[in-house]
């Protein structure tokens, strides 16, 4: 049965991680989240949901094993994994220095592995596990200002499908979710001229809610969800048809 079952959920204390959290939780699973930046928020989101925080870098691969073994100690095994997390530092190509495209590719798609390596054992030896990666509109079509990111978020579709291979037989599925434009502290940020632009293009006219990202997660993560594996869950309002 799903109740019960540990899930954590990376970069999982605001925006649309939070909202994946707060889903799951009110479906039965025992979450934990983690961040890596703000300590304030952290610390609010733990005492409004009670939901435990871990605080550990993605982009470092010997920090991840470190808090799988500390959650596995006080919360149990991690059998459900929604790797989230993930950081902008845009840019076009000819301004992007190695750093920026360094950042976004060892925290964007490094840290997928990284957690994802962490967990993948004991979710071999169980027989069971659900990996969901955050994934994006941008990584299926690019966007401008966007080579990091577009290609980390791309590289995750291919790391989620080739995991899915390995992992059909051990009954751990791992699929991917595409959001388009979401309604979050980030999107907030363009310019309303350019908000109004991407707006006028997605057939349901409105921006996406973490609420629409949680509920995907939700139908993904579900026991009843073993047979669906390597597969991208697009939700964008009709941005992206495939």
């Amino acid at each position: 049965m799903s109740k019960g079952r540990v899930a954590l959920v990376t970069g999982g204390t605001r925006g649309i991680g939070r909202a994946i959290c707060e889903g799951l939780m009110y479906g039965g699973y025992r979450v934990v989240a983690s961040h890596n930046a703000n300590d304030e928020a952290a610390a609010g989101f733990a005492e409004e949901t009670g939901i435990p925080v871990y605080k550990f870098d993605i982009s470092s691969f010997d920090q991840c094993v470190e808090a799988m073994a500390k959650i596995a100690t006080d919360v149990g095994a991690v059998e459900v994994l929604v790797n989230n997390a993930g950081i902008t530092r845009d840019t076009t190509m000819h301004r992007m220095d190695r750093d920026q495209w360094g950042a976004v590719i060892d925290t964007n798609l490094s840290g997928c592995f990284n957690v994802s390596r962490a967990v993948i054992d004991d979710m071999r030896e169980r027989g069971f596990g659900r990996i969901v990666n955050i994934s994006s509109i941008n990584g299926q079509v690019g966007q401008y200002g966007q080579v990091n990111y577009a290609a980390a978020k791309a590289g995750i579709l291919g790391f989620t499908r080739a995991l899915a291979l390995e992992s059909a037989g051990k009954g751990i599925t791992v699929n991917a979710i595409a959001p388009g434009y979401v309604d979050t502290e980030m999107v907030r940020q363009v310019p309303p001229a350019v908000l109004e632009k991407i707006v006028a293009r997605i057939p349901m006219g409105r921006l996406g809610r973490a609420e629409d990202i949680a509920r995907g997660v939700l139908f993904l993560v579900a026991d009843g969800a073993d047979y669906i594996t390597g597969t991208t869950l697009d939700i964008n309002g009709g941005q992206l048809m495939s």
